[in-house]
């Protein structure tokens, strides 16, 4: 395969990552409009997470199964398929008005999502040179970092800003507040109905696209399970890394506009600017100045730096407020932005004919994004939500670990 003939397949994998990047960042919009409509406690509005975030543990090895029988392409067919399907369910879950409805159609787009990425992430890292692969990755990552910064600020202008203010609310009766409410949770099927189509489109594209499949080596004629590839013990150690870095990311970016409004007593809607504008930018140009320093910095040590950076930040997110506040949960973005594919490619190093297996147990390892979440939202409900940073520091503390020792390859027999 010539390199020409991966640039249109590239191009086409890396619009993937903008819209699950896209649909991922609606989630803090939409956790603080489903908690005001459902009045519901900061852990209970977490669960728009675990939603998402289970389905990555479900859904991580069924997904590797496609793919092996059936090959990348058909995974990302059948993943964008999923997608569209959960986004059109967001119409009839607006008009029950039932919060565990809103659930089930996050959870249907997010096994979409587990599909696409354990298809897209290492078909970006295989299409093309080997020692590009990390360089390459951190690229169609930076364009979910795009979305994370356009996505808040759409989402905020068509679902938050259409509700009736806090002081109108509480001079209604009861009844008339539940029905207030009820129809403020509505606002969300014209956006959803967009993204499905958009996405269906894109669908019947790569149902006519030709593209390459990559062919893994095969290092002995046998054929290797799921539990083969966790032999590789860097592997072991990306999928813990992936499961609280993941964790962390969701803590941070999906509880930032209610942190904003309590940290820094700003609104709804200026959170969420500061969401894209502040956080998305911050994310994405983190990414693009991180994948450019690893063509003079090795991944692993630029993956430690930010690390500490990050625990750092996350100390000041707890005990400081106001601005000072803003800019340290921003400072985690921007850090913060390199670790998934970072720790993803250094995962999946030299796995040989694991490969495929290896990106499920990481993208499997993504529960954690449904897993840490409600426990940040805990204790934001028992003691305060910047309090709460307590989690992502500690999880930063896990991928420090991987920077410094748990990425090394072992090169041993005994994986045979």
């Amino acid at each position: 395969m010539t390199k020409n003939s991966y640039l249109f397949p590239f191009i086409m994998i890396t619009s993937l990552f903008f819209m699950w990047g896209f649909v991922h960042n609606l989630d803090p919009i939409l956790i603080p409009h489903l908690k005001r409509s459902f009045s519901l406690t900061t852990l209970e509005a977490s669960l728009v997470d675990s939603a998402v975030f289970i389905a990555y543990f479900l859904m991580a090895l069924p997904a590797g199964f496609i793919m092996k029988k059936y090959g990348y392409k058909a995974g990302i067919i059948f993943g964008l398929i999923l997608f569209a399907l959960g986004s059109f369910l967001f119409i009839p879950a607006a008009n029950t008005q039932a919060y565990s409805f809103f659930l089930g159609a996050l959870f249907i787009i997010a096994c979409g999502l587990t599909i696409l990425e354990t298809a897209a992430n290492p078909y970006a890292s295989l299409l093309g040179p080997k020692e590009t692969a990390t360089f390459r990755l951190n690229f169609s990552q930076s364009f979910n970092g795009l979305a994370a910064t356009l996505a808040p600020i759409i989402g905020a202008r068509i679902i938050l800003i259409k509700g009736i203010s806090d002081e109108e609310l509480s001079t209604m009766s009861t009844s008339a507040q539940q029905m207030a409410l009820a129809a403020e949770a509505s606002s969300v099927k014209t956006p959803y109905l967009v993204l499905g189509s958009i996405i269906l489109v894109i669908a019947v594209i790569f149902i006519f696209l030709k593209l390459p499949e990559i062919k893994e080596e095969e290092t002995t004629g046998e054929k290797r399970g799921i539990l083969h590839a966790l032999k590789h013990r860097h592997l072991s150690w990306a999928v813990a890394a992936q499961f609280f870095y993941v964790g962390a990311q969701v803590c941070v970016m999906s509880l930032f506009v209610l942190y904003a409004t309590e940290a820094a007593g700003i609104t709804k809607v200026q959170a969420a600017d500061y969401l894209g504008y502040g956080m998305g930018l911050a994310f994405l140009t983190g990414r693009i100045i991180g994948t450019l320093l690893m063509k003079f910095i090795k991944a692993e040590r630029l993956l430690v730096i930010y690390s500490i950076l990050c625990v750092i930040l996350s100390a000041s997110a707890m005990f400081t407020g106001g601005q000072v506040a803003l800019f340290s949960v921003i400072g985690i973005a921007f850090f913060m932005s390199i670790m998934f594919p970072t720790i993803f490619s250094l995962g999946i190093k030299d796995l040989g004919v694991d490969t495929k297996y290896g990106s499920s147990l990481i993208i499997m390892s993504i529960v954690g994004g449904a897993i840490l979440p409600p426990a940040m939202g805990y204790i934001s409900d028992l003691i305060s939500i910047q309090i709460g940073y307590i989690v992502p520091l500690v999880c930063f503390v896990v991928v420090l670990f991987f920077g410094i020792t748990g990425h090394k390859v072992i090169k041993t027999n005994e994986l045979k």
